[in-house]
Parts: C-alpha cells; sequence; structure tokens
C-alpha cells in the first residue's frame, strides 16, 4: 500500500485542490471548500480503486461512481479531467458558464464521465442503490464475465439528512447489495452553520441497523492508504452494502477558512486562495495549474484501462449469452412487443390497472431487462409479473422487486437502474402517490431515463378512500413536466398501445390507470394514441367535439349518444397523451378538433391547461368526496348528463346571438 509515487500522488491533489478554488472564483459562483476537502478521495477513487476507461467513458462494465453531493461538481470534473476524459482545462475554465461541459451541477448525457445528474441531495445516493442492482441482477442473469462491477457513492450530511436516504438505505440493507460502496464526507458543516444545529444521528448506529457494512475511518481525510484500505476492504464483502465514515476538513488546507461555514460556498478570493496555492505549491500567479506528475502518472495508467476494457468486449464476443445480453443491453425490441401485445375485446370490461398487467405478462419474453415493482401495492398497481420470482438478496436474478412503502426511494432507484443500462425498470404506486417521487420523477425527466410508472386509482373514482386518495391536480401537474410522456388511456385496448409506446420512448413515462372496470371500446386507434389523440367516435355534421381522457371517454360516447336522440350530432375524440398531441402539426391537431366547431374538455380533474384546447370544460377545480364512486362522479358533476346539458345550453345560447 505504500509504493505508491509520493510525487504523484501530492501533485494531483493538490492540482484538484487548486481547481477547485479557481473554478467557482473564474464564475463567481460554486462551491469550493467540499471540493478542496474532498480531493484526495477523489484521487484515491481514480487512481488505485476504480475500473473505467476515459477512452471509452460508456463502457458498460466500468465501476459506476457517483457525486450525491452534487455542489462539489469541480471535484468531478477535475479528477475527469486528469483521468483523461474529454475535459480539458478550457472546459474547467468555463465552470458554470452557458453550454460548457462543466455545469454547476453534473449532468447526465451532458459531461463524459457523469453517471446520474444531482444536486437535490440524497438523490445519488438512492441512484446509486438502483444502479447496484441492476448490476447484480445483471450479473446474476448473465454472469461475471459480462458484468461484473462496483457503484461507489459520495455522499455529504445533507444526502443523508434528506428522507429518499433513508428509505434507500432501509431497501439497499434489505437488498444486500454487496457491491455498492458510500463514502460519508463528514465534514460537519452545512451553509446554515456546524451540524450540531440540526443533526445528532450517529451515523453509524444508523446504517448497521439497516443492515449495512460500517467502516468508521475516523480522521482519515488526508490519508491516502488507509482511504484505498478501507474501499478495498468493503470490496471484500459480499452480503450487504459498505458505507465509509470518513471525517474532512471543509477547505483544508486554507489557514484562514478550514472548518468554516462560510467555505461551503463562494468564500475564496484572491488572497485566500494565494496563501492556500503556496501551501499547496502551486505558483500564486497563475490559475487552473497542472503539474507534470499528476498528468503522466495518469497517463501511465491508461493502458491498462484500455487493455481490461477490451479484454472484457472480447469475453462478450465468445460468451454463449451474447444474444440475449447485448438485448437487454439495447433494450427492447420493438417489433416483438407489437407481435406479443394482448387483444381485447370491445363489451368486455376492464380496469387498465389490470389491463396493464395482462400486457406485462405478454410482453416481458421479449423485455430481458425487465425489472418491475411497486410501493407495496404490487397487485393494486398490475405491476405483478412473477410473485414467485421474487429480486432479493437470496434471488438476485428475479423480476419482482418489492421497494415497500418507499415511493421516493423507488423512484430514484428506478432512475439508477435505467441510467446503470440493461434495465428496464416498472414501478407502480397510486396517483395521488407520484406527490411522495415528484423529485425523483423531474430528475427522471431531466436525465431522460427510461422509466415507466403504473399510477393506478387515477381519479375520484377510488370512491371510499375519499379526497387524500383521490388525484384532482395531479394530471395537469404532470402535464407541465417537460421531457415527461403521460398517458391517460380510455380503455385496455388504448393501455396496450400506451404500453408499447412507453417502451420505446427516450426518457420516463407515465401511465394513469383506472382502479374501476372500463368498458373496451369500439374504434381504439394505435397510431391515434402514438398521436396523442384522435378521433375514436366520428359523425357527419357534427356540431360539438367532446374531447375526453381515461374513464370521460366512455362517458362522452354515451353523451354523444344521448344528444342524438336530440338530433344534435356529436364526435367524441380520446386524447390519452395531450402532451403528444400538443406536438403534432396544425394540420393533424385541426382534423381532430375542428376550428369554429365547439369543443368541450371532459376529464375528472383539474381543468387547468384545457383552456388552450377546448372552449369549455367539465371537470374538477376542488378536492374530492368520501362516498361509493357513483355518488361521487355525480355529486361532483362529472355525468353524461351534465355533458348534454352543457352542449345543449351552449348551442341554444348560439343560436340565440
Amino acid at each position: 500500500m505504500n509504493d505508491h509515487d509520493q510525487d504523484f500522488d501530492r501533485s494531483a491533489i493538490a492540482v484538484l485542490r487548486g481547481f477547485a478554488m479557481d473554478g467557482p472564483a473564474k464564475a463567481k459562483s460554486g462551491h469550493q471548500g467540499t471540493a478542496m476537502a474532498l480531493s484526495p478521495l477523489a484521487h484515491v477513487l481514480f487512481s488505485r480503486v476504480l475500473r473505467y476507461d476515459p477512452t471509452e467513458p460508456s463502457w458498460f462494465d466500468r465501476d459506476r461512481f457517483i457525486l450525491s453531493a452534487g455542489h462539489a461538481s469541480i471535484l468531478l470534473y477535475g479528477a475527469l479531467h486528469l483521468a483523461g476524459y474529454p475535459i480539458t482545462v478550457d472546459d474547467l475554465e468555463q465552470f458554470r458558464q452557458l453550454h460548457s461541459l462543466t455545469p454547476g451541477h453534473p449532468e447526465v448525457g451532458h459531461t463524459p464521465g457523469v453517471e446520474v445528474t444531482t444536486g437535490p441531495l440524497g438523490q445519488g445516493f438512492a441512484n446509486a442503490v438502483g444502479m447496484a442492482l441492476a448490476e447484480r441482477t445483471l450479473r446474476a442473469r448473465f454472469g461475471p464475465e459480462l458484468c461484473d462491477h462496483f457503484t461507489y457513492v459520495i455522499a455529504g450530511d445533507g444526502c443523508l439528512e434528506e428522507g429518499v436516504s433513508h428509505e434507500a438505505a432501509s431497501l439497499a440493507g434489505r437488498q444486500g447489495l454487496g457491491r455498492l460502496i458510500a463514502i460519508y464526507d463528514d465534514n460537519r458543516i452545512t451553509i446554515d452553520g456546524p451540524t450540531s444545529m440540526a443533526l445528532i444521528d450517529d451515523p453509524a448506529a444508523r446504517f448497521a441497523a439497516y443492515g449495512w457494512h460500517v467502516l468508521d475511518l475516523g480522521d482519515a481525510g488526508e490519508d491516502l492508504d488507509t482511504i484505498e484500505e478501507a474501499l478495498r476492504a468493503a470490496a471484500l464483502v459480499e452480503d450487504r452494502p459498505s458505507i465509509l465514515i470518513l471525517r474532512t476538513h471543509i477547505a483544508f488546507p486554507s489557514p484562514s477558512l478550514v472548518d468554516t461555514k462560510e467555505a461551503h460556498g463562494l468564500a475564496f478570493g484572491p488572497e485566500a486562495i494565494a496563501e492556500t496555492k503556496a501551501l499547496l505549491g502551486l505558483p500564486i500567479d497563475e490559475s487552473f495549474t497542472t503539474l507534470p506528475a499528476a498528468i503522466e502518472g495518469y497517463a501511465a495508467q491508461r493502458p491498462g484501462r484500455i487493455d481490461a476494457r477490451e479484454a472484457w468486449e472480447q469475453r462478450v464476443a465468445a460468451h454463449p449469452n451474447r444474444a440475449l445480453f447485448e438485448a437487454a443491453l439495447a433494450g427492447v425490441d420493438s417489433a416483438a412487443i407489437d407481435a406479443a401485445l394482448p387483444r381485447f375485446t370491445p363489451g368486455e370490461s376492464i380496469a387498465t390497472r389490470n389491463a396493464i398487467k395482462t400486457c406485462l405478462k405478454a410482453t416481458a419474453g421479449a423485455i430481458p431487462g425487465i425489472i418491475t415493482g411497486s410501493a407495496d401495492l404490487t397487485e393494486n398497481t398490475g405491476v405483478s409479473l412473477d410473485p414467485a420470482d421474487a429480486l432479493s438478496a437470496e434471488n438476485p436474478g428475479g423480476v419482482q422487486l418489492h421497494y415497500g412503502v418507499r415511493e421516493h426511494a423507488m423512484a430514484a432507484a428506478m432512475n439508477g437502474m435505467a441510467l446503470h443500462g440493461g434495465i428496464v425498470p416498472l414501478g407502480g404506486t397510486f396517483f395521488v402517490f407520484s406527490d411522495y417521487l415528484r423529485p425523483a420523477l423531474r430528475l427522471a425527466a431531466l436525465s431522460k431515463a427510461h422509466v415507466v410508472y403504473s399510477f393506478t386509482h387515477d381519479s375520484i373514482g377510488v370512491g371510499e378512500d375519499g379526497p387524500t386518495h383521490q388525484p384532482i391536480e395531479h394530471l395537469s401537474s404532470l402535464r407541465a413536466m417537460p421531457g415527461l410522456e403521460l398517458f391517460r388511456p380510455a380503455d385496455a385496448t388504448e393501455t396496450a398501445y400506451a404500453w408499447a409506446e412507453a417502451l420505446q420512448v427516450d426518457g420516463p413515462v407515465a401511465l394513469v390507470l383506472s382502479r374501476q372496470n372500463l368498458p373496451v371500446l369500439e374504434g381504439t386507434s394505435r397510431d391515434g394514441v402514438a398521436r396523442g389523440g384522435y378521433v375514436i367516435s366520428p359523425a357527419d355534421g357534427a356540431r360539438a367535439t367532446l374531447v375526453a381522457t381515461g374513464s370521460e371517454v366512455s362517458l362522452c360516447l354515451e353523451a354523444q349518444r344521448l344528444l342524438a336522440t336530440e338530433g344534435i350530432a356529436t364526435q367524441v375524440v380520446s386524447m390519452p397523451s395531450v402532451g403528444r398531441f400538443t406536438r403534432q402539426d396544425l394540420a393533424y391537431r385541426t382534423s381532430v378538433i375542428a376550428p369554429g366547431v365547439l369543443s368541450v374538455s371532459v376529464e375528472a380533474g383539474s381543468t387547468f391547461g384545457w383552456g388552450s384546447l377546448c372552449d369549455l370544460q367539465v371537470g374538477i377545480d376542488r378536492f374530492g368526496l368520501s362516498a361509493p364512486a357513483p355518488a361521487v362522479f355525480e355529486t361532483l358533476g362529472i355525468t353524461a348528463h351534465v355533458v348534454v346539458d352543457l352542449v345543449r345550453q351552449h348551442l341554444t345560447e348560439q343560436g340565440a346571438r
């Protein structure tokens, strides 16, 4: 352990600390102190522990490294630069600037070497749990010759204070994720001051209670060999995740700012930078300095890293499971999904939450990387694939994951699985509880993580459970989220089409499904679902267009029938995806909702947003009621007769004018 090149180590750490001061100083924005304190740890990870190839940043069998304390992003960018990733000194000088490779917080898909988008504290920690789950599952399914790596995550005080870390750590302990290694940066400083103002947790006892292997390294933030030995010891623990508690000193080795709350942010002015650089052996009149020993030391390691990646590629090429493994990495075979989709018979009555279960079981064979699970609502949300094949420490290759009552950890772990690659995660909960996972859902959209949610019990149709369980504002709220595809299918057939679409989307998808049975309809269209909206029931000379989603489509079909008996022709539009429909060209949109013809939206939720598409709205702009579902629909005005009365009244008023 003591035969490392000390000049290499000293130079690399000094360079990283110089970057940590210079980047934020030039940007006049950023976080210097944490990056400085963690520079020795980052150097140990990137020079002694992590397996990666900077010439192929997306090599599948690389170790995954996540900086959950994403505010210290300058540390990661500096380490990636030294390690040989395509991040230059010029990129570091553009820290936090428009369109640079070095944004304020790490963004996956934007900067080579960044595995997940971090910043909201605790999310990266939970993402790491998902990545470790993905690695273990694929290793169990395809063998260690194809998948055999570790997941490392650095978490700070804020990460461990946020509730999502509690959920995720508990899940990881139950799953026995032996290749998950967390390092807790115990610097005891937050923005407001010492952590002791708000935190008295014993992290060692806490994680031991979760079932983790705990190594308390004490005040070893500058001891490279102790850090390396602990990381290697943790890597030998196969039956449970490990956490290393590392006491560091924010802003070390600054003579004036160590262990101060000011060092959490932009504390280092020219004088503080100069005095610290003098201690580090860096030129005090130069910014973004690189030292030859640091550059050469990392460059010397590169051939071995390339060799390791090429050896893996050769194993894959010769492996008998190669085709299935590569199919998992590819995601899904759209043609195979289409061929396997179930068919439903008009006239049947099926809740769309049950239809998704049928679709999942019919198509699972075409999704070799599927993992499905729920927040303790497996049967209720239709995400039951094979209850006997539960994914666990005892059965690491299983397909059915029990997240427990942990919506937030479920969604954040799903992001980690999807971004790891080789896994298509499907997670279920009641639609109203999308509130509990919204931060991770937003990051899925920002990251383009291909995760699929089965959000069931989609409306006041929940009935007796009452307003706490009846979503009202959720549809309009989630439709406002960029990058999220949301489908609320009208029946089982539209559910099948939406499921097929969901498997092809480059990003997160929410399937919003009914608790109650809905009739299987005539006139459903695969192309119409793909476009987001279509005429499901046309009428010659239509005087009004009724536009609905989900269970309200059949309600509008009943209203159409009632209006026809009065000599009023209407057409009905099913719009399972408002977002997709609004992205269609003008000619298509006007062919579905004709200008100059009265249009009425009907949805058992907030009317917010519908005014941009339709003249009139039937909806619910209040919270729900506890009663049997038919009574709630009747009382809140979501009925065919309400629609009929509104159309009749408006057409009469138009005629009078």
